[in-house]
């Protein structure tokens, strides 16, 4: 369903998709490294991490998951959290996964992510109300 506000297209659908992309994808991976960290590594054949660090950024998976859940009853109210998701993947094919590329030290586990990343980016420039979220006077 797609429907316009203020001139601005929003795509209902898309935008709930993604945030159940969100949920099932960060949400569960995040639960996942908090709550058996060595387990969830060694089924992605991830290696050993900095726990404090690392815990951060599996906090941040589990509260975009919990976002995106409020994000389905009120999908433009939450785009913010699409946008972060968004954002935080574009900067890290940009600064990390293409230096490495680049440099030939990308470790081999890094390409599923980069894969999955790529589906993220590429649903969430189909979802995001960009021109909405942009406009002065908002």
């Amino acid at each position: 369903m797609s429907e316009e506000i203020e001139g601005f297209e929003i795509r209902y659908n898309w935008m709930k998709f993604m945030y159940a992309y969100i949920i099932i994808g960060a949400g569960s991976l995040g639960v996942g490294f908090l709550l058996a960290p060595n387990i969830t590594l060694n089924l992605l054949g991830l290696p050993p991490q900095e726990p404090i660090w690392a815990g951060v950024g599996y906090s941040v998976l589990v509260a975009l998951g919990l976002l995106s859940i409020l994000g389905l009853r009120a999908p433009l109210r939450f785009s913010p959290v699409l946008l972060l998701s968004f954002t935080y993947k574009v900067i890290w094919f940009l600064a990390i996964f293409i230096p490495l590329l680049i440099m030939g030290q990308l470790p081999s586990y890094a390409w599923l992510q980069g894969l999955v990343f790529a589906t993220y980016i590429a649903g969430h420039l189909v979802a995001i109300p960009f021109r909405y979220l942009l406009a002065k006077g908002q």
